[in-house]
């Protein structure tokens, strides 16, 4: 049995592990931290996993967690994973990071998006990127795994086919619109009740953090990428614009999806005009892709669970590979 530490286990991501991993049959949590909630129980902040675990929130100690976990999930804000993902890596377990920290190799660009100056830059060599639809057997020799940011995932797998294959040109837009837990537990004024009942509005636009992400994982340079919060808890739809290669053909758009991801697990490929929605990819680890191609423009929607194959999901799925089970494993 596989010995699980969740660091900063009290916001959705490690609530989302918590009930992910309550039904995997190969491991068990045993250490979750919060440094302003350690003494309480889990219920007590995640109150649907009442009766479910024995544990109790505890504050941040390398040796408990050294001496009781092999694998840990870093549930962090940005800036502060990157000293715990190295006292961690250096003590040989296996390092999952929720956070961007690991996720842009290109340091200066990191800095300049983030704020922040790097301070594990040769552990960031070591990272992988955790999108098992394209680094699947890097994943598998990884002991440092950054997983994806959720707006990324919705714009990279409906992307990647279809530049790889050169079928579209440089010059794409994002409109992207998510439910309001992908801004996490923040008692900030866009994210109440009052505001985001009945409303729907655009943030960030052009400057949204995981636009360098993006670029570097697809290997291009443009792309605009435009953020709406949605009046809805989760879910994410990114509807992509972009020029298709003369003689483009819905075809071959569709050959190309199916050699990429014909035998995915978690990618359903949607064909005759069917769209996705939020609602059908609510509590699951699937991504979604369709499109619609017009006479000179090819319009890609895809849509996933910002919290599940947008975050927790996706990082069960990466430890799966990883540690060689299932890769469906606990997962739906």
């Amino acid at each position: 049995m596989q010995k699980i530490a969740i660091i900063g286990g009290s916001g959705y991501t490690g609530r989302e592990l918590l009930k992910i991993l309550l039904k995997h049959k190969k491991v068990e949590v045993t250490k979750i931290t919060s440094e302003n909630n350690a003494g309480k129980k889990i219920e007590e902040l995640h109150p649907e996993l009442f009766g479910c675990y024995d544990l109790r929130f505890e504050k941040y100690n390398w040796q408990t967690i050294k001496n009781n976990c092999n694998i840990v999930f870093l549930c962090l804000p940005h800036a502060a994973s990157m000293n715990f993902a190295k006292e961690t890596y250096d003590s040989d377990k296996i390092v999952i990071d929720l956070s961007a920290d690991f996720r842009i190799k290109n340091i200066p660009v990191y800095e300049k998006w983030y704020k922040v100056k790097h301070t594990q830059v040769e552990l960031l060599k070591t990272a992988v990127y955790g999108l098992p639809e394209l680094h699947r057997y890097a994943i598998k020799q990884a002991k440092l795994i950054a997983n994806p940011g959720c707006y990324a995932t919705s714009i990279i797998l409906p992307l990647y086919p279809l530049i790889k294959e050169n079928l579209i040109t440089d010059n794409i837009i994002v409109d992207a619109k998510s439910g309001v837990s992908g801004a996490g537990k923040k008692m900030a004024m866009p994210y109440l009740y009052n505001e985001q009942n009945e409303n729907f509005m655009p943030y960030n636009p052009g400057t949204h953090r995981h636009t360098p992400e993006v670029l570097e994982i697809l290997g291009i340079k443009n792309l605009t990428l435009v953020p709406h919060l949605l009046p809805i808890t989760r879910g994410i739809i990114s509807t992509i614009y972009c020029t298709p290669k003369q003689g483009l053909t819905q075809e071959k758009i569709n050959n190309t999806y199916d050699k990429y991801y014909k035998n995915e697990k978690f990618i359903r490929l949607l064909k005759n005009e069917i769209y996705p929605q939020a609602r059908t990819v609510a509590n699951t680890n699937f991504c979604d892709i369709g499109f619609k191609l017009l006479e000179n423009k090819l319009i890609l929607i895809s849509g996933l669970d910002n919290l599940l194959k947008g975050a927790s999901g996706q990082a069960v799925q990466n430890m799966n590979i990883i540690l060689g089970f299932d890769e469906n494993e606990s997962l739906s």
